[in-house]
């Protein structure tokens, strides 16, 4: 929209000064035409901006002129500039929204804090992805963010992991919550609290049901609820192993989400003890019996020391890819 650009060449000016024509058309993806009629525009409109051409010309506002919003502190203004990782804005379709705003935050800001906040924004960078997460499967929120904005009842196929085929539930959304680069719809279905992953989602209808939420109950109630559910879920089977500790490293950094014990003598600054030992002893926690079938990506590096059914699902595990390959 033309009021969009005339306000964002505005700030533009009020941030940076003098700005090449040029440089304002790629910016705002029109025409450099454009930005000499939006500049007449501006200066019909009482904003005393000019432009000077040739090689060091450009388009200025007048000395002192400024719009001002006053109030916020040193820290304050760097906060602004420390935001969640692009990957985020992009799945909401919010990415060009969030840069309009950055450049409009900027040049509302008090002059001694301005360049504090540039700083920030070149010097901190929130990823939320995970190392060699591997591909993800493409998240549609359209729908998902519709409901949660218009209030909406939703109707979701939705496939749990491990099922072969999707399932049907019309739920009552919250809000869509973002853990570590993974999308999730927090919604309640019968009253109750549920969890969604988003890339999990077939297919969602918008109904036009008015969601029904329980009174006074928010998205940050609801989470904190389904989060604490899923870290203090009771666990199935305690694992005792021993790992080479030459390989001591990317044990830990692997098996991170069920060890309950570091390894001694381990890098992470457990007892050192006589230091000799080629093997170090650590404890694992897991959910059910067939998780500890992850523990084959060690080889002969790792072996389970008990209880018992942990070494026979393993040992079973390994016999099947023994037999696997030498078909």
């Amino acid at each position: 929209m033309k009021a969009d650009r005339l306000l964002s060449i505005l700030l533009l000016l009020q941030t940076r000064g003098r700005v090449p024509a040029h440089e304002l058309a790629e910016r705002l993806e029109v025409s450099v035409r454009t930005i000499y009629r939006d500049v007449e525009a501006l200066s019909a409109s009482g904003v005393p901006v000019y432009a000077e051409r040739g090689r060091h010309g450009g388009i200025e506002l007048l000395a002192g002129f400024r719009t001002d919003v006053t109030g916020l502190t040193a820290d304050e203004s760097r906060a602004l500039f420390v935001l969640a990782a692009q990957g985020a804005h992009a799945a909401l379709g919010l990415d060009e929204a969030l840069g309009s705003a950055l450049r409009k935050v900027m040049a509302a800001l008090p002059a001694p804090h301005r360049p504090a906040a540039e700083v920030t924004s070149r010097r901190v960078l929130v990823d939320a992805s995970r190392w060699k997460g591997g591909p993800r499967q493409a998240v549609d929120l359209e729908a998902l963010q519709d409901a949660v904005f218009a209030d909406r009842r939703l109707r979701l196929s939705y496939r749990h992991s491990g099922a072969r085929e999707p399932s049907t539930y019309t739920v009552d959304p919250y809000g869509l919550v973002s853990k570590a680069g993974v999308w999730y719809l927090v919604a309640d279905r019968r009253g109750k609290p549920r969890l969604f992953r988003a890339d999990r989602v077939r297919s969602a209808t918008v109904l036009h049901d008015t969601v029904k939420r329980r009174p006074g109950v928010e998205l940050a109630d609801v989470w904190e609820v389904l989060r604490r559910q899923v870290e203090e879920r009771p666990t199935g089977i305690d694992v005792t192993v021993r790992v080479r500790r030459a390989y001591a490293d990317m044990f830990l950094r692997l098996q991170a989400a069920w060890l309950t014990a570091l390894p001694e003598g381990g890098p992470d600054g457990g007892p050192e003890g006589d230091g000799g030992s080629e093997w170090l002893t650590a404890q694992l926690s897991y959910g059910r019996l067939g998780e500890v079938r992850g523990l084959l990506v060690f080889a002969d590096r790792l072996e389970v020391l008990s209880p018992p059914e942990a070494r026979a699902e393993l040992a079973a595990a390994a016999a099947s890819v023994t037999e696997l390959y030498q078909r």
